[in-house]
């Protein structure tokens, strides 16, 4: 049984002009252990999508399908039942720490709560607790007596993580962990999210813009476009040879250390992404597409295995292009 099974799950906001669709049909799997990276542009639907794993949706988003967590639909949880799953079994860092922090309460206090919420440890114990986790994360015990605006934005991220370990759960969704953070910081959260991943055999799905981060943090990336996803595989496959053309484009998007044509010549995508509330007909994509053909503008792709597989989990893409050789 997997960690994590997504089946067919779509979510719908009700607008005044009638319902917007912001996610459509998405079916992907997490094993424990197992890093998950989900990619795409702003307004893809992959913090929606984040967000519906726990039910944390505004009371207009409209969720349909199955999301199994460890077996159990979360869909069908009563708020008894999703109130003790929440931090205990599955937990969540938010985008953008300083928002997510309560400013006027000491950092101890906000990472003890989940603890004693929960039940799972006495004051002293959440004290110690807390202890162990700043610790574990790379932060000074004794800031725990601090407040958030007492930190730097790397130091507020690491409380955030280390908030989302409190109760040991065993799932950890990441919404941009790492955005506004410089280089360096970056580098270090996300060194630290390996390494807990790895210690602690806790699955991770991780939603981020940069493909190049997932690549380098996450077994197996999906990348997603106009709330569906377009392509799947293993993370450093799919960026070094994406099969699908958003997928190319994104990876395209870095320039590469030390080649001085792509410094002089970025390559990127024209246009903006669809409005979820006017899809258009056929592939969404079709209209940024360089290489779309007539049927894209009619038909939907579903999504295809590449033909040329490498062991380990599968790489799919819905493109009319993949596996043209063997039809």
């Amino acid at each position: 049984m997997s960690l994590l099974e997504l089946h067919d799950v779509s979510v719908t906001y009700r607008g005044t002009a009638g319902d917007v669709p912001a996610v459509r049909g998405v079916s992907l799997g997490l094993e424990a252990g197992e890093a998950l990276g989900v990619a795409g542009e702003s307004g893809s639907g992959k913090s929606t999508l984040a967000m519906s794993l726990l039910r944390l949706l505004p009371r207009d988003a409209r969720v349909s399908g199955r999301i199994l967590l460890e077996g159990e639909d979360v869909l069908g949880m009563s708020w008894g039942r999703l109130r003790a799953v929440r931090w205990a079994s599955a937990s969540v860092v938010f985008q953008g720490a300083q928002h997510a922090l309560n400013p006027v309460r000491r950092i101890g206090d906000q990472i003890a709560e989940p603890l004693l919420v929960h039940g799972a440890a006495t004051r002293d114990g959440a004290r110690r607790r807390t202890a162990e986790l700043l610790e574990q994360v790379g932060l000074p015990a004794w800031r725990a007596r601090g407040y958030p605006h007492e930190l730097s934005g790397g130091q507020r991220q690491r409380v955030m993580i280390a908030m989302a370990l409190a109760c040991s759960p065993r799932l950890i969704v990441a919404d941009e962990p790492t955005t506004a953070l410089d280089v360096m910081i970056q580098a270090q959260v996300l060194t630290l999210i390996r390494s807990l991943v790895a210690e602690h055999g806790i699955g991770l799905m991780m939603i981020s813009h940069d493909l190049s981060v997932l690549a380098a943090t996450c077994d197996r990336l999906a990348i997603m476009y106009a709330g569906r996803v377009v392509e799947s595989g293993p993370a450093r496959q799919v960026f070094r040879d994406a099969a699908h053309p958003y997928g190319r484009a994104l990876a395209e998007a870095f320039p590469v250390v030390g080649d001085t044509a792509s410094r002089r010549a970025p390559r990127g995508l024209g246009g903006d992404p669809p409005d979820p509330a006017h899809l258009p007909a056929g592939c969404s994509f079709h209209p940024r597409c360089p290489v779309a053909l007539a049927s894209c503008a009619s038909e939907p792709v579903e999504l295809r295995s590449l033909t040329a597989q490498v062991p380990g989990p599968p790489h799919v893409a819905a493109c009319v292009h993949v596996g043209e050789e063997a039809r």
